[in-house]
């Protein structure tokens, strides 16, 4: 059965990863234009652009654990799904920067002063920016192993973006402490992986 659906994934463009990666942003836009947000449109844009990078982060992270579990090998797709993650982080920052503060950058500091839990989401974005510009053949072959050292930087990203998203709702929901759990769980898969924490999502079959 895995092997039939492997087979049928070298099938699939990685093109329709990006297309599908489209997909809530367009829903976003598509529910903004149309008054479909709630009473505090800025709060849920945020929201629901930082929910949606949390969720292809864990995409991006389960590729190397389903396939040493399952051998159902989405790795062709792993470079794809992460840097589709960080493109929703960085519209979520956007989004604080622009529709929040309105580029008032005294209000900002104040703010990441009084709200520790900026400070998680700013460390997290800077850790994965450094993974998508390093995502590429040419970062890999000047940078060599330390482009494995560099990218090990998922996990703690994965850590800090989650306890940002738990401490900016306010609220101990399931599904959240869920997604949590999940990000722990794969680390510590990847801990009892040979070679301990070597990761990346730069190019599929490298990092592993």
């Amino acid at each position: 059965m895995v092997q039939h659906l492997n087979r049928w994934l070298r099938h699939v463009p990685v093109w329709a990863v990006w297309l599908a990666g489209l997909i809530p942003l367009g829903l976003l836009v598509w529910d903004t234009l149309q008054g479909n947000l709630g009473v505090d449109p800025v709060r849920d844009i945020e929201h629901r652009l930082g929910r949606t990078a949390i969720y292809f982060l864990l995409a991006t992270l389960a590729v190397t654990p389903l396939l040493r579990l399952t051998r159902l090998n989405l790795m062709r797709f792993r470079q794809a799904l992460g840097l589709i993650c960080f493109a929703y982080v960085a519209c979520h920052l956007a989004a604080w920067v622009v529709f929040d503060m309105a580029f008032l950058w005294a209000q900002m500091l104040r703010d990441v002063v009084k709200r520790p839990y900026l400070v998680f989401g700013m460390l997290a974005f800077v850790m994965l920016l450094a993974l998508a510009v390093t995502s590429n053949r040419f970062s890999i072959r000047r940078m060599g192993a330390r482009w494995r050292q560099l990218h090990r930087l998922i996990y703690p990203a994965a850590i800090l973006a989650a306890v940002h998203w738990l401490w900016a709702l306010k609220v101990w929901d399931s599904w959240p402490l869920l997604l949590f759990g999940l990000i722990l769980v794969f680390l510590f898969l990847r801990l009892l992986g040979k070679g301990g924490l070597v990761w990346g999502w730069g190019i599929a079959g490298r990092g592993g």
